[in-house]
């Protein structure tokens, strides 16, 4: 799994998001590419701000013992697979302003480093290490890229 504490994947992210325009379609799937951008800012949402309550305890206990273990290990998603609630788009969004924003949260988890994600606190499995993180993050991102063909 490629490592988005690394500049150098933080680079190849950056590019392939540049290389997204609102003309881009996906391969498989039902977001338009806006949809799809802010679908991914949603992760980082959830490292990042408050926007996104914690699960309740029993919630909470229910996704980190049978979603998380998927969410955060090195195995690619599939395609087509259901979306958690909060992670739907639904409306139309701005495809400028959700490229933009995922750019610059891709930026802030370098910045952030490791160690700034190191028993960070997830709303939906609660604290989790670096790596876990690492693999939500980037296989999440690279997924969707992949979707649309960056």
């Amino acid at each position: 799994m490629k490592n988005v504490f690394d500049p150098a994947v933080t680079a190849e992210l950056i590019h392939r998001i540049e290389n997204l325009s609102p003309q881009s379609h996906a391969l498989w799937g039902k977001m338009s590419v806006d949809q799809m951008l802010a679908h991914c800012n949603v992760a980082y949402e959830m490292a990042f701000t408050d926007r996104h309550p914690n699960a309740n305890p029993l919630m909470r206990f229910l996704l980190k013992a049978f979603v998380k273990p998927g969410v955060v290990n090195e195995v690619p998603y599939k395609k087509n697979l259901p979306t958690a609630p909060a992670f739907r788009i639904k409306s139309e969004k701005n495809f400028g302003e959700e490229k933009a924003r995922l750019i610059s949260f891709v930026e802030q988890t370098l910045a952030a480093g490791e160690s700034g994600f190191e028993g960070k606190a997830s709303p939906s499995f609660g604290p989790m290490i670096a790596k876990e993180w690492n693999n939500l993050l980037y296989k999440h991102l690279d997924h969707h890229l992949n979707q649309f063909g960056v």
